[in-house]
Order: structure tokens, then C-alpha cells, then sequence
């Protein structure tokens, strides 16, 4: 079922109540174990309990959190949450992707997708960050309901794709294609062996869903996908290193980067 039409306009009037901030300029919502960037992007007191406002899903998957603040970082408002939903945690697609609207409803024209990834690509290992360029929605599924055509072409913003390629003193960066597979099984090497035959360089349980939903809202949308495990090798290798623990820690591990990267691209934001 689709979302409400005034579900997230609604959620975004209580988010401005509590926040004292009529307007938002960038949404930024981060993945597995890149919730100390919050801290490292400004983020200061008392967080807004997520899941204390209307419609918003409950958060169940292990690294997320259900917080959010509202940052000042130049002269733009920015938006972080410190977790999202997942379709494998049995809700409606619409629930998934409510953040993202609500964030839009807000007044974000611009959205900083981060998720963690096993990295496909031989070059890529843990701590690699791509800039996603492009995804793979193997899924079969979609936000929207209905006759709601999109262009995906550019989905993720060449101009934002570009600042954050630009961000100077970050290692290991990359550009690449994402992946998005339902989980929350991890991928067999089979599977694994397909989706870089289909040119996937990262593959992660997210992203897509809400690219598309801020697409047809009209955001621009950056991607950035941390490297947590090597997905690439043996089956013995899969079965090693396919652990959520671990993705966590590299991800915390990861955040500084990361919010590096997101403060360059704000800050540079006309």
C-alpha cells in the first residue's frame, strides 16, 4: 500500500515543532555503524526520539537508532538520522521510505544516502567508500504505488557525485554501482557471481527503495556505500566475514570519512 499523501507533511509539522527549525536543507541518513558521524557532523544535546513521531516506523535492525537532530553546518540546515528501516524487517515499503519523505516534506532538496556494502569489485576491502553512481534494483519492488512514472536516469546526482569524488584526504575512493538484494540473508557466491556479471561493484540491503521515493519527490540524491566485508571469494571466505558485528565495527571505524565527505559536499552546496 502507498503512504498516505499527507503522512510526511504531517510528521515534518510535529519534526519543525520540536526542532524550533521551519526549514531543512539536506536530509542525511546513515547506515550500519555511521551513527558516531552524527557527532562528528555536529550534532549536539538531546536527540529527536524517532520514533516518537507520527507514522514513523519502529527501528529493529542491529545499528540503527531511532534519532535524529537538526544541524546548522555553513548556512544550511541539515537533517541527520541516525539509522533507518529495512523491507527484511516485515513493514510496508511506504514505512520504509516515510524517513526520506518526511525529511523531503521538511524542505530537503538534497539527500545523503550511507549504507554499509560487501564489496564485489576485486580493488574494493573493508573501509573502501564508493560514491554510488548508479543501482541494481534486484528486489522486484518499488515505494511507489500505481501509474507513478520516474526517470532514473541520473538518479544520483552527477553534481553531488562530483563534490564528494573531490573531498580531499579520504583513501580509498571509488565510484561504482550498487546493488540492492532484500536480505536479510547474506548473498550466496552464486548470487554474488551473477551480480558482477551484471556490473554490481557494492551490494547492500538499502538504498534503492529510497532513491527512488526521493527521485519522485524531486531530491537530489548522493549515495555513499562503506565497505564492510569482501563478499568476492570463496564460500569459506563469505561464511567468515558475512557478519553483522563486524560490518558495525567497520562502520564506526569508517564514519569520520564519511562525514568528512558529507560536510565537503554540504559545505559546498551553492
Amino acid at each position: 500500500m502507498g503512504e498516505a499523501p499527507d503522512h510526511a507533511a504531517r510528521t515534518a509539522r510535529e519534526l519543525a515543532r520540536r526542532t524550533g527549525v521551519d526549514h531543512h536543507d539536506v536530509l542525511v541518513i546513515l547506515g550500519t555503524g555511521l551513527a558516531p558521524a552524527a557527532g562528528q557532523l555536529g550534532a549536539a544535546g538531546p536527540s529527536i526520539p524517532l520514533a516518537t513521531l507520527p507514522f514513523f516506523p519502529r527501528y529493529t535492525a542491529t545499528g540503527h537508532h531511532a534519532q535524529g537532530w537538526s544541524v546548522p553546518m555553513g548556512d544550511k540546515m541539515v537533517l541527520v538520522f541516525a539509522g533507518r528501516c529495512h523491507a527484511y524487517e516485515g513493514i510496508e515499503l511506504s514505512e520504509v521510505v516515510h524517513p526520506l519523505r518526511t525529511g523531503i516534506a521538511a524542505g530537503c532538496a538534497t539527500v545523503i544516502l550511507t549504507a554499509t556494502v560487501g564489496g564485489i569489485r576485486d580493488d574494493l576491502h573493508t573501509g573502501s567508500i564508493v560514491v554510488v553512481s548508479d543501482h541494481l534494483n534486484l528486489t522486484g519492488r518499488s515505494p511507489l504505488s500505481g501509474p507513478e512514472f520516474v526517470d532514473m536516469v541520473g538518479a544520483y546526482s552527477p553534481e553531488l557525485r562530483a563534490l564528494a569524488l573531490s573531498t580531499a584526504g579520504v583513501p580509498a575512493l571509488s565510484s561504482g554501482i550498487y546493488a540492492h538484494v532484500m536480505g536479510p540473508q547474506f548473498e550466496t557466491p552464486a548470487e554474488i557471481r551473477m551480480m558482477r556479471a551484471l556490473g554490481a561493484d557494492v551490494v547492500g540491503m538499502s538504498m534503492a527503495f529510497e532513491t527512488i521515493a526521493a527521485r519522485h519527490a524531486g531530491a537530489a540524491v548522493l549515495g555513499l556505500a562503506v565497505v564492510t566485508n569482501d563478499v568476492a571469494g570463496t564460500v569459506s571466505d563469505v561464511a567468515a566475514v558475512a557478519d553483522v558485528g563486524h560490518m558495525g565495527a567497520a562502520g564506526a571505524v569508517a564514519a569520520p570519512a564519511v562525514a568528512e565527505i558529507i560536510r565537503h559536499v554540504v559545505m559546498s552546496l551553492p
